[in-house]
């Protein structure tokens, strides 16, 4: 009686971890993306205002 609920929570354990490692791997790889993004678009915008300020 036992082993069949240690085997349960065991199994219940394991597929609870498997998603979790799942989900952060996909809200990390997002975030990550948008983190390049966001600052490729920052480092485009102070560019073309140096460039601005110099042709003045």
């Amino acid at each position: 009686m036992l082993a069949k609920i240690w085997k349960k929570i065991g199994l219940f354990i394991l597929i609870v971890a498997c998603i979790f490692n799942i989900m952060s791997k996909f809200v990390n790889k997002l975030s990550l993306k948008e983190e390049l993004e966001s600052s490729a678009t920052y480092i485009n915008q102070q560019n073309q205002e140096e460039n601005k300020n110099l042709d003045k």
